[in-house]
């Protein structure tokens, strides 16, 4: 009876802790993302730092490609490449004016994204969580849009 709660009680925790697998932290105003929001969707994934100058440049162009690709199953997301957290990647994100969602938890491991020591780099991830692009250097909404519609095969 002792080995049968202990079972059940395992397989619990693994369904518990499975949910959790996904959790991609909170974004640069503290509120939790939800799997569904990086799940299941193309992705563009932009490392930005303030000191960037490109990046100041770019930021705008990223900030109108995720309200031209509204509605089409593709998300942008930032990542401060310095790590900031809390309050710092809050009054960083305003300073920079980036109103597409920053990712507080660095998702490199989670998609297996190539360590980039140039600023600023764009990845392109397809719904699967593969790598399609690294771009490096300031993009355009444009060219990140011509790329995604190319690799999508639109």
């Amino acid at each position: 009876m002792f080995k049968r709660i202990m079972a059940v009680v395992a397989v619990a925790a693994t369904l518990l802790l499975a949910g959790c697998g996904n959790d991609y932290g909170v974004d640069q105003h503290g509120q939790k993302i939800p799997s569904e929001r990086l799940d299941k969707q193309w992705k563009v994934i932009n490392y930005w730092a303030e000191w960037c100058g490109p990046c100041r440049i770019e930021i705008p162009e990223l900030n109108s490609l995720e309200q031209q690709l509204q509605g089409q199953s593709v998300g942008v997301f930032g990542v401060n490449f310095d790590g900031l957290q809390g309050k710092e990647l809050s009054d960083a994100s305003a300073a920079m004016g980036i109103t597409f969602t920053v990712l507080a938890q660095d998702p490199a491991d989670h998609f297996d994204l190539p360590r980039s020591e140039a600023l600023p780099v764009t990845y392109i991830i397809d719904e699967k969580g593969k790598v399609r692009a690294q771009m490096l250097g300031e993009q355009t909404a444009a060219g990140v849009l011509a790329k995604i519609k190319e690799l999508r095969g639109h």
